[in-house]
């Protein structure tokens, strides 16, 4: 008897488990789509989050600047790697550790070079979607930087490697796939020295979850400096407010504001 009841309430938490998988793939969000009939991803959005410092978990920390006080000061953040950490060979978890420790002077977007991909997805800064049939274009606030993911060109390459690399995307379902090749092994994943080398390729996932949000996922692949494929992901968020746009945001290494801009300080000679 105590056996038959047994089976009994088994039958019913997976009777009971199998209406709630039904209910959530019902209660799936439905992307809105385009004129053209794919999934709308227009629209600027941003990260919010912490993982432009550092993709794994990190507690608060000032910069090499103390100067600058509270203001300078690094929020601590949750990983954004699946599993935790990344999986770094020897030798290359010691070349990131010295980036680190070095890392203002070594960061490529300090010295405001090109983020790359992922970076630049997760920069403190939104960016903006716009599609068309045969391409999406992402335009960056951060240093103005854009790229274009070709939607018509299966199976090319780059001639030459480059700081944002070369984006070929399609569609799988709702989820815009982008993978990512020939970029320049200069650029670093986060303020906190974690890098790649030349033969690094980016697969991107864009998955709508809602009518305002989008679910990212990068999962990279080196097999010189990583011992395995690893992931990122985190959720973007549209930007809400009227009249939302993006706005110019010029990016001048530390130090090279008077460079640049000391010949406009009121009182400076005329040069």
């Amino acid at each position: 008897m105590r056996k038959l009841s047994s089976t009994a309430s088994l039958a019913a938490v997976l009777s009971l488990a199998a209406v709630a998988a039904v209910q959530s793939q019902e209660g799936a969000y439905q992307a809105s789509r385009t004129p053209d009939g794919d999934p709308d991803l227009n629209g600027i959005w941003q990260a919010m989050n912490s993982a432009h410092w550092d993709l794994e978990a990190h507690a608060a920390r000032r910069t090499p600047v103390p100067a600058y006080g509270a203001l300078g000061a690094i929020p601590a953040g949750l990983s954004v790697v699946e599993g935790g950490s990344i999986p770094y060979q020897d030798w290359a978890l010691e070349q990131r550790n010295a980036n680190r420790a070095d890392w203002l002077n070594l960061d490529p977007a300090a010295k405001c070079f090109m983020p790359g991909i992922p970076r630049a997805t997760y920069m403190p800064l939104p960016f903006q979607i716009v599609q068309t049939p045969k391409s999406v274009f992402f335009a960056y606030e951060w240093g103005g930087n854009s790229r274009a993911v070709r939607l018509d060109r299966p199976g090319t390459r780059a001639e030459l490697p480059s700081w944002m690399g070369y984006s070929l995307g399609h569609w799988e379902g709702d989820t815009l796939v982008v993978e990512v090749t020939d970029q320049v092994a200069d650029t670093w994943f986060d303020a906190s020295g974690n890098f790649h080398g030349e033969e690094l390729v980016v697969v991107e996932r864009f998955t709508p979850t809602g009518p305002n949000s989008i679910r990212y996922e990068a999962t990279i692949t080196d097999p010189n400096v990583f011992t395995e494929p690893w992931t990122i992901s985190m959720p973007l968020y549209r930007r809400l407010e009227e009249n939302a746009r993006l706005l110019e945001f010029k990016c001048i290494p530390l130090g090279g504001e008077d460079a640049a801009y000391g010949h406009l300080r009121r009182g400076a000679t005329p040069q």
